[in-house]
């Protein structure tokens, strides 16, 4: 009757250990697609004029030390403004760009447009708020032929930093089209960053744990616990750099989970030594031989 009941016991441990594997990886297959959906999504602005100027945009990547983007544009004239199939501009092409884009981009005529990357200035925001910093900035983009004569623009953007989430509002102004663009760290950039602070302290209460553990009991200069404990001191600061976006020392993660776990347990390791040294200079007396 035991045998069958640790059997039973055994089969049902099993089965919630799969579900909970199951539910885990359900979760994970979801939040994965959610962020490549948000990759895959599309903002547009712009008229549709037989003759205008298509911009397809993408962000290719986010330099938030730097506080800057890289925008990458592919331009295509359409309709009388085209040469070749929208390759080449009919005449003197010039995209007028909002202040945090540096500079306006000229195509000469009758010359085959190629995809250009720009730097665009991003502002609000810190890094040293990571893993919740967000930054912000408006992109704004005119063309103009001739003599400054402005046709009319469509233009499409996407995001393809995946450490980035982007929440955009697309509008047209003036036959512009005009982005109001917000970034902060993607779901997965902010779990991992959470779980890594929640690791750090973890860590450092178990390494204080077993330090407690070795100084109560007076269990001298144990070597194999004083190897594990500075082992550990010095993977955190190697895992702490594996933080995605390479965040710099100072940043909240650091404030919050890293210093404090390093600071314990270097505390322990020390506290550790001198109470085992002391131990061992003073061995406790050994108890009376029996009569």
């Amino acid at each position: 009757m035991r045998r069958l009941t640790r059997s039973r016991g055994r089969v049902l441990t099993a089965v919630l250990v799969l579900c909970a594997v199951a539910a885990a990886a359900a979760v994970g297959i979801w939040l994965q697609f959610g962020e490549r959906h948000a990759l895959d999504t599309r903002y547009r602005a712009g008229g549709a004029a037989p003759d205008r100027v298509d911009i397809a945009a993408s962000v290719q990547r986010v330099d938030a030390a730097g506080r800057e983007l890289v925008l990458r544009l592919l331009v295509t004239p359409r309709g009388n403004l085209a040469e070749a199939g929208g390759v080449s501009p009919a005449e003197t092409l010039t995209l007028q760009t909002s202040s945090s884009v540096r500079g306006d981009l000229t195509f000469p005529a009758h010359s085959r447009i190629s995809t250009v990357d720009v730097p665009v200035t991003l502002s609000a925001g810190s890094i040293t708020d990571y893993p919740f910093d967000a930054y912000e900035t408006t992109l704004e983009f005119g063309a103009a032929v001739r003599d400054d004569d402005a046709v009319p623009v469509r233009m499409t953007l996407t995001n393809n930093d995946a450490l980035f989430a982007a929440d955009v509002g697309a509008a047209e102004a003036g036959g512009a089209a005009v982005f109001e663009v917000g970034l902060e760290r993607s779901t997965s950039v902010l779990i991992f960053a959470v779980f890594m602070m929640a690791a750090m302290w973890a860590l450092a209460v178990a390494v204080l744990i077993g330090a407690w553990f070795l100084v109560t009991r007076r269990k001298g200069l144990t070597w194999p616990a004083l190897g594990w404990m500075a082992a550990t001191l010095f993977a955190l600061a190697a895992f702490r750099n594996t933080a995605p976006g390479s965040p710099p020392i100072g940043s909240l993660l650091d404030y919050i989970a890293f210093l404090w776990a390093e600071t314990v347990i270097a505390f322990c390791v020390v506290t550790v030594v001198v109470t085992g040294m002391r131990a061992e200079s003073h061995p406790a007396d050994p108890p009376p031989a029996s009569p």
